[in-house]
């Protein structure tokens, strides 16, 4: 099976019809059809290694303020209990919780795959963020997932490679901040030619203003340590910025996508809603 990263941005993409919604319904189509969907989500973000285990998970709509349209998405996938056990197994020595009933699938993960495989018929499957382990913990758990892809599991990993939501302008709409251009640039440079390289960007001079929690960024080196697990490199599928302080690029592995290269709007903010409080 291939695997991606999506840079999923704004929970309205999953309403809209954009370059980027347009890239992740891309990637659905020219896919094979997979056993079931591992997501690694930046809004899965505890204290633990854990995997959901439910066989019905819920939708969760992990935000506000935002219109109703966007509170009535379901994305009613199917669970796939026993794919817990496996990625315990693969993960071996890791420690690796199974959780029964307290998450089910965020807007990190339903955002993309309401497009990306719109009929919900596939198993979906999420794997927590230990937000207490370092990088180096994370791109070497992705690496110990590539089994996984030989046995019909679609592993995806949805964040944003510069995510300060702090730092949004609507003024600048499609563009990029200068150092978020920078470190962006510097994240493509190290995915499509060495991703094992990635956890070096912690010492680039932009890294605490495009990361300024981790929780979105950390999901990237899952795809890089798959990548780096068959001495491969990742291919972009899509990419842009948002208001200046958001990163859009999605990357691919084992799959070459193409799509349209015109310039295209993400949808706004809600009014009255602050950016770092609306948790997008």
């Amino acid at each position: 099976m291939p695997a991606a990263f999506f840079g999923h941005g704004n929970p309205m993409n999953a309403l809209e019809v954009n370059r980027y919604t347009q890239s992740w319904r891309s990637f659905g189509e020219l896919a094979p059809t997979p056993r079931a969907i591992l997501v690694v989500s930046a809004h899965w973000y505890i204290n633990a290694t854990a995997v959901t285990a439910m066989p019905r998970p819920r939708t969760i709509h992990d935000f506000f303020g935002f219109p109703q349209e966007l509170f009535d998405v379901q994305y009613p996938a199917p669970g796939l209990p026993e794919l817990a056990e496996e990625v315990s197994d693969v993960v071996h020595p890791t420690w690796v919780g199974a959780d029964a009933d307290s998450w089910g699938i965020d807007h990190g993960t339903w955002s993309v795959l309401t497009h990306t495989f719109p009929q919900a018929d596939i198993p979906v499957v999420q794997l927590s963020i230990n937000a207490n382990k370092p990088l180096d913990y994370h791109l070497e758990l992705g690496a110990k997932l590539a089994p996984l892809r030989e046995r019909g599991v679609l592993i995806v990993a949805s964040g944003n490679v510069v995510h300060n939501l702090g730092g949004l302008d609507p003024a600048l709409g499609d563009g990029g901040f200068a150092w978020a251009e920078r470190f962006d640039t510097a994240a493509r440079e190290l995915m499509t030619v060495d991703p094992t390289d990635i956890t070096r960007l912690d010492a680039h001079r932009d890294f605490g203003y495009a990361v300024p929690t981790p929780d979105h960024f950390i999901p990237l080196l899952y795809l890089a340590g798959l990548a780096g697990q068959q001495d491969a490199a990742t291919d972009v599928l899509v990419d842009g910025y948002y208001f200046g302080s958001l990163s859009m690029t999605s990357y691919t592995l084992g799959l070459d996508a193409t799509v349209p290269s015109e310039p295209g709007s993400t949808p706004s903010l809600p009014p009255g809603v602050p950016a770092d409080s609306s948790n997008i």
